[in-house]
């Protein structure tokens, strides 16, 4: 009967055959609901950027960039309905560090756009774009997605250099960019989830 037990003992290296196969699931079901999230997000930052520049570039008047502070607003709500999919989605340490990145992300920019825009004016273009490659880079190296890491590199290096170069409201189409950027991004990872 010992022999038995013993024999459905898992060895070390089984036990983190099955650990790692998990994980790897798991990453590519997180990795697929998130080319929704980079879609939605980009099409958000993409209407909102445009919204922004027209408004300010009409009237002259940047009181328009509180407008950002509406994104968060309109965004979250609909990335929790789209994020609400038929299969439930795995809670481990992956999408936990995610949800952590991308939520830092959010904290940082609210807090710094806040105190740039009424304490300390400087170049916020650059801090924010530069803020937002680094999580989206950050994201692909958690996920093992060459797609995202690209493109949070191109997002962040590209946004900050092109940020430094161009002067007033024409700032505002580099999130445009960044938005257009965001969805190539979801739809790349969405056509590798296939």
């Amino acid at each position: 009967m010992e022999n038995n037990f013993e024999n459905k003992e898992m060895t070390a290296q089984e036990s983190l055959g099955i650990i790692t196969e998990m994980m790897n699931n798991s990453r590519r079901s997180i990795l697929q609901n998130s080319a929704k999230h980079f879609i939605l997000w980009g099409a958000l930052l993409t209407v909102m950027s445009l919204l922004i520049y027209e408004l300010i570039h009409v009237t002259h008047d940047p009181i328009w960039n509180m407008l950002w502070f509406a994104m968060p607003l309109i965004g979250f709500p609909m990335a929790h309905f789209i994020g609400k999919s038929k299969v439930a989605l795995p809670q481990n340490i992956i999408s936990k560090q995610l949800h952590g990145i991308w939520l830092a992300y959010c904290a940082f920019a609210v807090v710094i756009s806040a105190v740039f825009m009424f304490i300390a004016p400087q170049n916020l273009t650059l801090v924010i774009i530069l803020a937002f490659g680094f999580a989206e880079c950050v994201s692909g190296i958690t996920l093992k997605n060459w797609a995202i890491i690209v493109g949070g590199f191109i997002l962040g290096i590209g946004g900050a250099i092109a940020a430094i170069i161009l002067r007033s409201e024409a700032q505002l189409l580099l999130f445009t960019l960044c938005g257009v950027i965001l969805m190539i991004t979801g739809f790349i990872v969405k056509s590798q989830s296939k």
